[in-house]
């Protein structure tokens, strides 16, 4: 019996149950004005067959728009690189692209956006990851992309399978072979 002060007794257990239904109904209530009120709030919407229609435009990835040719058609491939100064790889890419340009700068051209500079670049050509590399042929046609670090040998082994090689004397070849 010295253990009775520890239970609780039957009138405050009682009291204790009111308060959690009265709890219970006070949430229900609150729950349901908000669902109403919500729901005139949003547009009405019809339920015949005719007037049902299916939006798909949002499920669909929407294709990076390119810049206007002019910007992206020369004489020779492009090689375009979007980055920052700030990120590790594109730092480490940096002398990787001076390397391309200064080697093959009459049959190369190579860029290097800085997408905190301009972040509408990032979007115009759909980026999601930096740096990323494009490779244009002499048309302003993407022909690759790639996201992460590159190095000067995989994009001269990718310019080669596109058709393009710079270890030849020749000239590259303007729209390379598909």
């Amino acid at each position: 019996m010295a253990d009775d002060y520890l239970k609780p007794s039957k009138k405050a257990l009682s009291g204790g149950v009111r308060m959690l239904v009265l709890g219970i109904v006070i949430a229900a209530v609150v729950g349901a004005v908000y669902l109403k009120h919500r729901q005139q709030d949003a547009a009405p919407v019809s339920t015949t067959p005719s007037a049902v229609s299916v939006d798909t435009s949002k499920t669909q990835i929407p294709a990076p728009v390119l810049p206007s040719p002019p910007e992206l058609v020369s004489s020779r491939p492009k090689l375009l690189d979007l980055g920052s100064v700030t990120c590790i790889p594109c730092k480490l890419m940096a002398p990787i692209l001076k390397n391309l340009q200064d080697k093959y700068g009459g049959r190369l051209a190579v860029e290097f956006i800085d997408v905190q500079v301009k972040p509408e670049a990032a979007q115009t050509y759909g980026i999601s990851l930096i740096p990323t590399q494009i490779f244009f042929d002499s048309s302003g046609k993407e022909l690759f992309r790639h996201e992460g670090f590159f190095s000067e040998e995989d994009i001269l082994k990718k310019w080669k399978e596109l058709g393009v090689d710079f270890a030849s004397s020749a000239e590259p070849i303007a729209q390379p072979a598909r």
